[in-house]
């Protein structure tokens, strides 16, 4: 069993091809390439954490959607997702739907999951993780980007990731916490190199 995570999916959320800039016509050809994706590495007997913003659909057509989708399947609620918790057919498609969660990895690391990012979160000098979403994007990835970035100067690791579906290194695929953590890290590795 692999475990896997992604945020910010955002199925039938047309507003997401372009504040997003995805590379998809329209949003019919967004969801199912995030469903082609997905299913593309995630097998029935692995777990997805998805943190947050699973769509902007009704019930009925996330469901159907949900149940394509391979895998056990689990919640870190998002802001968009508070009508769509209050659906039993929902609901009944996670194992887990929570608002926070760690998970220990293991020993000695783990990874806090929460949909919204926290700078200061539980065990960021110990080795741990933290993956989230909610930013997208935007300014405010940016500033989570420059409070990791002053932590590294001050020589403190924050391994504070955002697993945002639309970011590069995400590439519209669940990914498991090494592999975010790589693709992470390469990315930077190119973005660096461009500023010099």
């Amino acid at each position: 069993m692999n475990r896997y995570f992604i945020a910010d999916l955002h199925f039938g959320h047309k507003n997401a091809l372009a504040f997003d800039d995805r590379p998809f016509r329209t949003i019919e050809e967004n969801d199912e390439e995030l469903i082609r994706r997905w299913n593309s590495v995630v097998t029935a007997d692995d777990e997805v954490w998805v943190l947050g913003d699973v769509s902007w659909l009704p019930p009925k057509p996330t469901v159907a959607i949900l149940d394509r989708l391979n895998g056990v399947k689990n919640l870190i609620t998002g802001n968009h997702d508070k009508n769509l918790c209050k659906n039993q057919a929902f609901c009944e498609r996670f194992a887990e739907i929570t608002p926070y969660k760690e998970i220990h990895i293991r020993k000695g690391t783990g990874v806090v999951l929460s949909h919204y990012p926290i700078p200061c979160f539980n065990r960021h000098f110990s080795g741990w993780y933290h993956l989230y979403g909610h930013v997208h994007q935007s300014a405010e990835w940016q500033m989570m980007e420059n409070c990791r970035a002053e932590f590294e100067r001050d020589g403190k690791s924050c391994n504070m990731l955002n697993a945002g579906c639309m970011l590069p290194y995400m590439d519209y695929t669940p990914k498991t916490l090494e592999q975010i953590a790589q693709a992470y890290g390469m990315w930077r590795n190119r973005e660096n190199q461009k500023e010099i």
